[in-house]
């Protein structure tokens, strides 16, 4: 994949709350990256996409939370599933790399749905290329600070280091995690990024920082009893009401752009992770899309 014209969404499957369009300015442009090739434990976060999308149509599109509608307040489009080759990561990465330089190009504000979270590698990248002084919002239960896992530096283990390739540890901030290496959570303490999942926290984290904000939720911060439909279930997470507060934190002016990874449906047969993962992209949309 050389320039943006190689850029090509597969159109035929569910959209997210029916958003259907072109690719237009100011909207917030949701797409979907269908890839688990560097699943390291339960394979399947390539269905969450469409898992969350097909969910979202038994979701009210009103938050109580922001009283806000998406169908009202904010111009969502949903693009579909971005065509990308299977196996190694490394062609993915660059496809969406590609995808959201397009978006970006067009003034519109991108939303990655994954996919696991290898994918979000692509997308930060292209977001720095355009953005200076970008914060990088992470809110999962794992540090993924590995420099490779499994001998691949793409990893979804990786994704955290990956943007410290190209980011300033103190423009990175990481919430939530309670899983990880020594070696990781001794990085985490010196460094100063890990942030309590308690939103008083956020805010003030927030506050000494001032660029644009990309943020990537990875759905296994949440408590496996909420949410046991994803790849790494991690227990100790935390509950519904801790993420909207965390949200209504993060400062709307700033946020451009954002992913929600990692949700594999079929290992949830409730359905209920997939309309919790609906849920949260509904929230965010509604955060990323509305002007102050």
């Amino acid at each position: 994949m050389r320039d943006n014209e190689d850029v090509v969404y597969d159109t035929h499957g569910p959209r997210f709350a029916e958003a259907t369009g072109s690719l237009r300015r100011s909207a917030v442009v949701l797409f979907g990256a269908c890839y688990d090739g560097t699943t390291s434990f339960r394979p399947g976060a390539r269905f969450g996409p469409d898992g969350l999308r097909a969910a979202s149509l038994g979701l009210e599109t009103y938050s109580p939370e922001q009283d806000l509608d998406i169908c009202e307040d904010i111009d969502l489009v949903d693009l579909g599933n971005l065509e990308i080759p299977t196996g190694a990561p490394a062609p993915v990465v660059h496809a969406i790399t590609w995808a959201v330089r397009d978006i970006l190009a067009a003034g519109a504000r991108p939303f990655l749905l994954g996919g696991e979270h290898s994918v979000s590698i692509g997308a930060i990248r292209a977001f720095a290329e355009v953005y200076a002084d970008v914060t990088l919002v992470q809110i999962d239960a794992h540090a993924d600070l590995r420099a490779d896992y499994l001998g691949e530096p793409l990893n979804h283990a990786c994704v955290i280091r990956r943007a410290l390739d190209i980011l300033p540890s103190e423009n990175v901030l990481q919430v939530g995690i309670r899983s990880g290496t020594r070696l990781e959570f001794d990085e985490l303490k010196k460094s100063n990024r890990l942030v309590s999942p308690e939103a008083k926290f956020l805010q003030e984290r927030l506050a000494e920082t001032s660029g644009p904000i990309y943020l990537t939720v990875d759905l296994d911060v949440f408590d496996p009893a909420v949410m046991p439909g994803t790849g790494t279930p991690e227990p100790g997470g935390i509950d519904w009401k801790t993420f909207a507060e965390l949200l209504s934190v993060i400062p709307t002016r700033r946020l451009l752009a954002a992913d929600v990874v990692e949700l594999a449906p079929q290992l949830d047969p409730t359905g209920c992770s997939s309309v919790l993962a609906a849920k949260v992209v509904r929230e965010v949309a509604l955060k990323l899309g509305l002007k102050e």
